[in-house]
């Protein structure tokens, strides 16, 4: 799947999302993610479904743990301490390839003696959809602020809270994956403005098929509890529609950009590490306008995934709730479509931009842009004989596949990790 943007008669722009599902199958009840009841059905031989679900895919929520919580109160920065002889076995990887490359990785197989690795850790990418996940810790840092006290109120609200998509949901040619519970069909299609989902349920269309929005959607209401606070549970749609007509642009456009990014800064992680300036709809542009640009880099985004397995971005709940949100349940994709993944349990983030000029007279296509190919991939591995790490890959190899570049690289890298 792909969103293409015509420039002139030259070139196009490519941002790449490909369906894949999240959040573990037996989710239903307590999300109302209704997608789960269909996959729970086909695991039970309820429904019949051709394609099969990988073992690594079928952990419940509870089997969902964080791996870092010993180490809670550790600083961020002693992770990061570089292992010599992990960093030559990985820097062989990459002998005699450009800075097109940039890579962090962490062993945390052994909580205690974590082996760390880079390339090239700092150097800025186009972040495309790895940013939702800077959405998803807005979104939870709000709901922390509404009910500081109880993680079981944030996630009724999250349950019970349905919100329209109205224009910030369009225009967005990806689809959703939309199941009726009662007659137990299942349709693919486009966000509409009429669209009602519960919280939960938009944000796993953001997460799960990377579905731009649903990013929005979650982007606003995560803007409409930071500006309502503690009346924003029994918020109306007629209220918030006014709110977002009466309020001067500017003021919407900064609070938006603090809801995103003030979490980011509390995590240690700077803004030239990661940022999001932009919502991911043009139908949010009604109301809101774009500041600071967006930016990605290994060391930033892998600040997160240690304070995440920690249980410190929010707090240890919503550390925990966030990786559900992450963990792959269905198709996988790029890198974590590789085959020594399938015994695996993976939480996966994958974003991509390309751009393409025909005028050139060169090859270039989906995820093989010739001008900008940037594919990014975020991601926790747990194979189940207890051998767990996390990586960040970010490239920008013109006129490659990327995707299977990904691919390519994640078996490598696994085995490497693996050998010892």
């Amino acid at each position: 799947m792909k969103k293409i943007l015509t420039l002139g008669i030259l070139g196009v722009i490519g941002f790449g999302f490909t369906e894949l599902e999240q959040y573990p199958i037996d989710g239903y009840e307590r999300t109302g993610i209704k997608r789960l009841k269909r996959l729970e059905m086909v695991q039970n031989g309820e429904l019949k479904e051709t394609s099969l679900l990988p073992e690594g895919a079928k952990k419940s929520w509870e089997e969902i743990q964080l791996n870092l919580r010993s180490r809670k109160g550790d600083s961020v920065e002693c992770f990061f301490a570089v292992d010599e002889a992990f960093q030559k076995d990985i820097g062989a990887l990459f002998r005699g390839l450009d800075k097109s490359y940039s890579l962090t990785i962490m062993d945390i197989s052994d909580p205690d003696h974590v082996r760390y690795a880079e390339r090239n850790k700092t150097l800025g990418y186009q972040p495309g959809s790895v940013g939702k996940l800077a959405v998803l810790v807005a979104l939870f840092e709000q709901l922390a602020k509404i009910y500081p006290d109880s993680f079981e109120l944030r996630t009724e609200l999250l349950r019970k809270k349905e919100v329209k998509a109205g224009v910030w949901g369009l225009t967005d040619e990806h689809t959703i994956p939309v199941f009726d519970v009662e007659k137990n069909t299942l349709v693919k299609r486009q966000v509409v403005a009429k669209d009602v989902f519960n919280l939960y349920e938009w944000a796993d269309h953001m997460l799960s098929v990377s579905n731009n929005g649903a990013a929005s959607i979650v982007w606003r209401e995560a803007l409409l509890m930071a500006a309502f606070g503690e009346r924003y549970p029994e918020l109306t749609e007629e209220e918030a529609t006014a709110y977002f007509k009466e309020t001067p642009r500017k003021e919407l456009t900064d609070l938006s950009n603090d809801v995103v990014n003030l979490p980011l800064r509390n995590l240690g992680i700077t803004a030239d590490e990661w940022r999001l300036g932009s919502f991911f709809t043009s139908g949010a542009n009604t109301y809101v306008g774009d500041k600071g640009g967006s930016i990605g880099t290994p060391y930033g985004l892998m600040k997160f995934l240690v304070q995440l397995e920690q249980g410190n971005v929010v707090d240890a709940a919503s550390s925990l709730e966030m990786k559900r949100l992450m963990y792959m349940t269905d198709r996988r994709i790029r890198y974590a479509q590789s085959p020594v993944l399938k015994e695996a349990a993976v939480y996966f983030k994958s974003g991509s931009l390309y751009k393409c000029d025909r005028s050139k007279g060169e090859e270039c296509g989906k995820y093989m842009g010739n001008v900008q190919n940037f594919m990014n991939s975020v991601i926790i591995v747990e194979h189940p004989d207890n051998c767990r790490y996390m990586v960040v890959l970010m490239t920008n190899v013109l006129r490659k596949n990327s995707a299977s570049d990904h691919l390519y690289l994640a078996s490598a890298i696994d085995k490497v990790v693996r050998k010892n």
